[in-house]
């Protein structure tokens, strides 16, 4: 299959699978006993969108290239998508227009060290810095401290780079360290699949979906889902082997980047007064004890 089928593919799936999950009743339509889809049918989608169902059977095959903005956001208010997965649907017309010039490896950028300064300014909240492939490429000694397990995994690249996806999916140690660790692994599978939307020619991140795939039907059931997250935030209960089960806050905002590149920078941080800030405070001395510990000595 080439590119430009596989990429009809993926439209086709993700609006199939959005119409499934309305019923007539929430799109405001009469309901009757003898239907044979669990959602709506796509005449149903072609009249709430105001096209006609021709229309809307073609886009659904995946020809969305020339589709314009105003029905597009018809659409997605038919399919009453939320604002990242409207996000995608529009991420994926986009890609489907003919390219100007044939795409390349997209290539990493290195964060500038003022990043780096500003992560290791941050002492009581665990910070890092990840690329649209899951790659934690920056990270302060916290951050490193609380997620011991992933750092020490097999799943890490030959420069000792942690990769979220590979981890949870691919390290049966990450079902003990993720308390919730199927939210996890929805929450990561979204995020790659809002990125395979954003950047669909990425060489490496279609390896690593492929990797994914083959290696764990978890990830495959998941994938096939094709739900979608671009910015996410919210509790996270991690069970560390020094320290214990911690709950944590999690937020992850944009951090901009040079090239067009799309960092995400994720905050971990204890509720005050809490088991949970005692025990991060723990593994903030421990982390500025190794640090010191490995710092050269001072002539």
């Amino acid at each position: 299959m080439d590119e430009r089928s596989d990429h009809r593919g993926e439209i086709r799936d993700f609006l199939a699978s959005r119409r499934a999950k309305i019923t007539p009743a929430q799109a405001g339509l009469p309901t009757s006993a003898r239907r044979r889809v669990p959602g709506l049918r796509r005449e149903e989608v072609a009249v709430l969108a105001g096209v006609s169902t021709e229309w809307y059977t073609r886009l659904e095959k995946g020809h969305i290239g020339g589709v314009s903005e105003d029905v597009l956001s018809a659409v997605a208010q038919a399919l009453q998508l939320d604002e990242d997965e409207r996000t995608y649907l529009f991420d994926l017309a986009r890609a489907a227009k003919p390219a100007r010039r044939a795409p390349s490896r997209r290539k990493d950028v290195a964060v500038p060290p003022r990043v780096q300064w500003m992560l290791d300014s941050m002492t009581m909240s665990s910070a890092f810095v990840r690329n649209g492939r899951q790659d934690v490429i920056a990270h302060n000694a916290l951050a490193k401290a609380l997620h011991t397990p992933m750092y020490e995994s097999a799943t890490t690249d030959k420069q000792g780079r942690p990769n979220v996806a590979r981890y949870i999916f691919l390290d049966p140690g990450s079902q003990e360290f993720f308390v919730d660790w199927g939210a996890a692994a929805v929450a990561t599978t979204a995020l790659l699949r809002a990125e395979a939307g954003r950047e669909p020619h990425d060489r490496g991140l279609r390896e690593l979906i492929g990797e994914l795939s083959t290696l764990s039907s978890e990830f495959r059931a998941q994938w096939a889902a094709h739900d979608v997250r671009i910015r996410h935030e919210g509790l996270k209960r991690l069970s560390h082997p020094d320290v214990g089960e911690l709950e944590l806050s999690y937020l992850s905002l944009d951090l901009p980047m040079a090239s067009r590149a799309v960092h995400d920078l994720t905050l971990y941080s204890a509720e005050p007064g809490t088991t949970s800030e005692e025990r991060l405070k723990l593994l903030a001395s421990l982390a500025a004890t190794r640090t010191r510990a490995a710092a050269p000595p001072r002539t």
